[in-house]
């Protein structure tokens, strides 16, 4: 491992909210129509309390979030969404780009700013926060149109601190962010990042998932690496050895 010291994930969401946070508003750098899911409206936020080796975003976004992106209130960035939503009629948004549970209520705002609208919002989150947090996920009880995707960095304590730098406690939290999703009645399945994982790893997993719930283990989405040109980069500057990946062209290479 590159890093002698790992640092705590909590920790370090909490420092990054100091950064991407201004009472209710938030940082962001883009807004953008895409073909995930079927067709969303994507909200890219500035900021994620995970440093991911293979993240696809680039590392002035990941490293200098105080000196990218713009503020916007929770309201204007539900408008936004809508607005591009309406004109390519779609009905699907999501935050995605940075981590979206980093400052709660601005979230929560955005949220409640969609309330009554035709729309499934996705929030897409590595769960460090609604793991820490149980109050967290019964606070987004509260919208019976949001679900939730935990995005699982690696299978197990060991790949999440090689994939992340942060300590191996961190995939506890990610865990124990979908036990308290589904103990407050929130929609929501787990994704894992498998191309760094061995096929034993991923069959432990999908036990340790099935003793929350076997329904989590029935909606593991794999999720695999692309190998943009900035990942392959950064991939290759931590030494990690991967098992699959697409290109960015699309082809799977083994």
């Amino acid at each position: 491992m590159h890093c002698l010291s790992l640092y705590d994930s909590v920790a370090r969401h909490e420092a990054i909210e100091k950064v991407v946070v201004r009472n209710e508003e938030r940082k962001y750098w883009r807004f953008r129509p895409g073909r995930w899911y079927g067709g969303i409206i994507t909200a890219d936020a500035v900021g994620c309390g995970l440093v991911c080796r293979y993240c696809w975003v680039s590392d002035a976004i990941m490293f200098q979030p105080a000196h990218v992106g713009k503020f916007y209130s929770p309201e204007v960035v539900a408008k936004i969404l809508v607005d591009m939503a309406r004109k390519r009629n779609l009905k699907q948004l999501r935050i995605s780009g940075g981590e979206p549970t980093i400052g709660k209520e601005h979230l929560l705002q955005l949220l409640d700013n969609l309330i009554g609208r035709p729309y499934l919002f996705i929030l897409e989150t590595n769960g460090i926060l609604i793991g820490n947090d149980q109050q967290y996920s019964k606070e987004l009880a509260k919208y019976p149109f949001l679900h939730v995707r935990v995005s699982l960095k690696g299978c197990n304590e060991k790949e999440f601190a090689m994939l992340t730098g942060a300590k191996p406690e961190g995939f506890i939290l990610q865990l124990k962010a979908l036990e308290n999703l589904l103990k407050a009645g929130v929609s929501c399945h787990p994704a894992a990042m498998t191309s760094f994982s061995t096929k034993e790893n991923l069959k432990e997993l999908t036990k340790r998932l099935r003793g929350i719930s076997p329904k989590l283990a029935e909606d593991l989405e794999i999720e695999e690496l692309i190998l943009y040109p900035s990942v392959k980069r950064r991939i290759e500057k931590y030494d990690l050895k991967y098992y699959s990946a697409y290109t960015s062209e699309g082809a799977l290479k083994e």
